[in-house]
């Protein structure tokens, strides 16, 4: 049978982000202390303060699930259901001032994404995507544009530091391809894609915590997301991801990525 996620699910996860978002406005533009991870990224007492309240509503509402947050790690409790969460994705943009910072939220099951928010909480926009449903944007069904020719599409990516030497050759590739290509928006991108705004978005070295939640969001628009073999993304993914408006543009992108591999 196909799976079906309640209102009540959706509605929680609209909660959560709707506190991620009370919290960022607290700390945004404000003097704040940046402390740097043993991987050497950004975190502020916004990043912490945030999954500390996603786990706890969690725990309160829905205790049997798991939950893996960038900040802590996983709590497993051994359900099919995993709450995965990014509380400032773009702590970087968050840190000096820049809007396009955002709150990834994403629920697992079966370690496959089935819900996704992409919250930009300065900006005052939302993104949800729920498996087999329209993806809205702010309370609105959108849809992906209908670019389907390389020459004509636009390409994203966060930064060119994300990438090895080898996956910055492939990302030049598929650039030359394209009319122009573009930094720096970390996943407000991938909500500018689902609005019709962009074409593709081309990224590496992510985490769990940076993609999963863009799948529904990108899929119920009518776009095609996946890593750079075409491979659904899940749990499990290696942390390269390819999104496009559409499944021909997508084929298309696919072609030059495996001719530079």
């Amino acid at each position: 049978m196909p799976l079906t996620i309640e209102p009540a699910l959706a509605d929680f996860a609209q909660a959560l982000a709707d506190e991620a978002r009370a919290i960022t406005q607290k700390y945004f533009r404000a003097a704040q202390d940046i402390h740097r991870k043993p991987d050497g990224t950004p975190v502020t007492a916004a990043d912490l303060e945030i999954e500390q309240k996603a786990r706890s509503m969690i725990a309160g509402q829905y205790p049997g699930h798991g939950v893996f947050g960038e900040e802590e790690g996983e709590e497993s409790t051994g359900s099919d259901w995993l709450w995965v969460i990014d509380p400032i994705d773009g702590t970087k943009s968050f840190a000096t001032g820049k809007p396009t910072f955002g709150c990834l939220i994403a629920l697992l099951f079966e370690r496959k994404p089935v819900l996704g928010i992409i919250d930009m909480p300065s900006l005052d926009e939302r993104w949800i995507g729920i498996k087999d449903q329209p993806t809205l944007y702010n309370g609105q069904a959108c849809r992906s544009a209908r670019t389907n020719s390389l020459k004509d599409a636009t390409l994203n990516a966060t930064t060119p530091d994300m990438f090895s030497p080898d996956a910055w050759e492939v990302f030049c590739r598929v650039s030359e391809t394209v009319r122009f290509r573009q930094f720096g928006a970390d996943c407000y991108a991938y909500g500018l894609l689902a609005c019709g705004f962009t074409d593709l978005v081309m990224e590496a070295g992510l985490g769990r915590f940076d993609y999963l939640a863009l799948v529904p969001v990108v899929e119920g628009a009518g776009g095609c997301i996946s890593d750079w073999q075409g491979n659904a993304l899940t749990f499990d993914s290696a942390g390269e991801a390819l999104a496009s408006a559409n499944q021909e543009l997508h084929a298309r992108a696919l072609e030059v990525i495996d001719s530079a591999q």
